[in-house]
């Protein structure tokens, strides 16, 4: 896909480079950067994806998001790319790359603080018994119809997402059932996503450690 059309969901503040060179994945990670993709620098809670863009050329990067001015002195080999925001501009940008999943499914999502695991899991073999073939998003394993994938993360980051979305959506599945944790919607991995339906479970008192207030 050409660096352009995986934009084509954000505002670009600022560009030096290529914009019309090829690129053939998205990753957030520097360690798992291979050759031509696009690296998308994000400060997240523990580290700050702008001190990690020399691993990801050195990795094979063909091009970088960032939200930092473009420094003078970046590579010319590399195509240089400033957003406002790329926590927000990721799933965007995700999204496109991987072909829109959600709109070739019908995507549900739970939130709240308790239930969210049984409720997805019950609609996903719930709407499987009724003959749908379904994908299941969720703390204990991710599935696509009957195939497990191992979950590390109760709402995943949104590049593995969209992946996992559009693996789903190429494997015929008509819908898809995915826990939303108030974390992931804080920190904008569902950004990009378009959901059919929605399910609100309860709130209590937990996660006030990243929160801080009941009210956020």
């Amino acid at each position: 896909m050409k660096l352009s059309d995986a934009l084509k969901k954000v505002t670009v503040v600022a560009a030096k480079g290529d914009l019309q060179r090829e690129i053939t994945g998205v990753n957030i990670d520097s360690r798992k950067v291979v050759t031509g993709d696009l690296f998308v620098a994000v400060k997240g809670t523990q580290a700050d994806g702008h001190l990690y863009i020399p691993k990801a050329i050195e990795q094979g990067a063909a091009a970088v998001l960032v939200s930092e001015p473009i420094p003078a002195d970046a590579p010319d080999s590399v195509t240089y790319v400033q957003v406002a925001d790329t926590e927000d501009a990721v799933g965007k940008v995700a999204t496109q790359f991987y072909g829109d999943p959600t709109t070739k499914l019908k995507l549900v999502g739970v939130t709240g603080t308790n239930g969210k695991t049984t409720i997805a899991t019950v609609l996903y073999n719930m709407f499987r018994a009724f003959g749908h073939k379904c994908g299941l998003c969720s703390t204990v394993c991710n599935y696509i119809d009957g195939r497990a994938i191992p979950a590390d993360h109760t709402t995943p980051d949104p590049v593995t997402l969209n992946k996992l979305l559009a693996q789903m959506a190429d494997e015929g599945c008509e819908y898809a059932f995915m826990e939303c944790s108030s974390h992931a919607i804080h920190q904008k991995r569902i950004g990009g996503l378009r959901f059919v339906g929605g399910i609100f479970t309860n709130l209590t008192r937990d996660h006030l450690d990243y929160h801080k207030t009941f009210e956020n």
